[in-house]
């Protein structure tokens, strides 16, 4: 093996040699006729220490390659940065964002759940005539009483204990529904003199969670003393005179609500009660606040030591005079002051009420005229009975009615018909589903009001309808419509 100098030394060239001479030419360089595998190897070992080999094309690929390098390292700098600056935001953000959340979930909170539609306009869903509906949750609370009274009956009149857990399953188990001590109050609001609350203890459970020296919340219903000395049952009978006393109570509470939103009318409505039939139209029933719950008895607290002053006081005795001072100094440390005493806020007066701008320009007369036209028609609509009602409806269908019917006649091509062939095709023909004994009501009150136009003929067991083809149908239904709104306006 030769030395590694001997060999490098050998291997270089001297500056008069011709491959030093011959550097500079491509021929000599770059083509291949004048280079040997062993030339290609000794060049590819050499290149790193002689860099002024190289040819000229390869400095010209070398210059555009460095400035690609240059532009790509830039490039990678910049992504660099960017990936740092995201790296260091991110446990920023991902601390912010439970903040976040909780700002867009704090304002829900507070706010009560919507209630469902089937609660919110449960008074348009009545089925009958509109008459004075309770709202939903007085209706609810309606139906607790009564399951309530049911099982305090059932419980009074075998001489057990009426007991509040005792009531509260069979009430919930009636009624499938969540029946607690806020209903109770809520009862006892609207019916003062229904029962009776005590707490007692020393009543048989037979139950492990509850002790038998532990207070029961007692009830007992209030009956009217009969004659002699037998002791009163609440019977099916009492149980529905309870029962209407309690809704009777309920509309009262309405009725006040109500009294309470036409006061506040402009201008304001008065209604007497008695003529009352149906609430105002624009009073939301269903929106009526809730009853405030009363307060029932609750069992005796025993004395507890809350603060060092009492402390104090209970075991005087038994202290040291170091630890008497002690205390005192530890009861003057946590004294809460007395707030002061705040005055009352001073309630904003009410600005004097402004037409809105679509009313600007309009005469006051008018409009005060309008008011008392548009009050007079809802104090008619409230003072309403049910048969004027079932009157007016009858009224607002008979101009279609008549149309059909004349349209029956034409197509029959006879003068007259039986009533209740004319009452069959009617129902078959009108867009309103009805019976023919409803029917039958409308083709009479169309005879009553336009006799000249229809007419009724009681030819031995049968009814005959006759109609007058040659009248003008269009002044028969204005006639109809007009007859319609006098009716309403009285």
């Amino acid at each position: 093996m030769e030395p590694e100098e001997a060999r490098a030394g050998r291997l270089v060239p001297g500056p008069g040699s011709p491959a030093a001479s011959g550097s500079g030419s491509p021929a000599a360089s770059g083509s291949p006729e004048h280079s040997s595998p062993s030339k290609k190897t000794k060049k590819a070992a050499l290149s790193g220490q002689l860099p002024k080999l190289a040819p000229q094309k390869d400095k010209v690929s070398s210059k555009v390659t460095l400035s690609e390098l240059k532009s790509c390292l830039q490039r990678a700098r910049e992504l660099g940065a960017r990936a740092q600056e995201l790296r260091a935001s991110a446990p920023g953000n991902d601390a912010r964002e439970p903040s976040v959340l909780e700002t867009e979930e704090h304002p829900a909170e507070p706010c009560e759940e919507k209630a469902p539609a089937y609660q919110r306009f449960h008074a348009l869903a009545q089925p009958g005539l509109p008459g004075l509906v309770l709202p939903y949750k007085y209706q609810v609370l309606a139906e607790m009483f009564r399951s309530m009274d049911t099982i305090v009956g059932m419980l009074y009149n075998r001489s057990e204990t009426v007991t509040f857990a005792k009531v509260k399953q069979g009430v919930q188990d009636m009624m499938r529904k969540r029946f607690e001590e806020r209903n109770v109050g809520q009862i006892k609001t609207v019916y003062p003199t229904s029962y009776r609350f005590r707490q007692e203890r020393n009543i048989p459970t037979f139950k492990d969670n509850v002790k038998r020296s532990d207070y029961q919340l007692t009830i007992e219903p209030l009956l009217d003393q009969e004659v002699g000395n037998v002791a009163p049952q609440l019977t099916a009978s009492r149980l529905l005179q309870r029962r209407q006393v309690f809704s009777q109570n309920l509309v009262e509470r309405v009725r006040e609500h109500h009294r309470v939103f036409l006061a506040s009318l402009n201008p304001p409505m008065v209604v007497p009660e008695d003529r009352l039939t149906r609430w105002h139209p624009r009073f939301n029933v269903d929106e009526v606040p809730d009853i405030e719950p009363a307060e029932l008895p609750q069992p005796p607290t025993t004395e507890t030591l809350a603060t060092a002053q009492e402390v104090l006081a209970r075991a005087r005795s038994l202290m040291s005079p170091r630890m008497e001072k002690a205390l005192n100094d530890l009861a003057l440390r946590t004294a809460v002051p007395s707030s002061p005493v705040s005055s009352s806020p001073v309630l904003p007066a009410t600005p004097p009420a402004t037409p809105p701008a679509p009313l600007k320009g309009v005469s006051q007369d008018l409009l005060e005229r309008i008011r008392a036209k548009e009050v007079q028609k809802q104090l008619a609509q409230m003072t309403r009975c049910p048969e004027q009602e079932q009157r007016l409806q009858r009224l607002e269908r008979l101009p279609e009615l008549a149309r059909v019917l004349r349209s029956i006649f034409v197509s029959e091509r006879k003068p007259a018909l039986t009533m209740e062939v004319a009452c069959a095709r009617m129902v078959g023909s009108y867009r309103v589903a009805m019976s023919s004994g409803e029917m039958e009501k409308h083709v009479q009150l169309l005879s009553e009001l336009l006799p000249d136009w229809l007419s009724l003929h009681r030819i031995r067991t049968d009814t005959y309808v006759k109609l007058d083809k040659a009248a003008d149908l269009a002044s028969v239904t204005a006639q109809l419509a007009c007859l319609a709104r006098a009716e309403e306006m009285l």
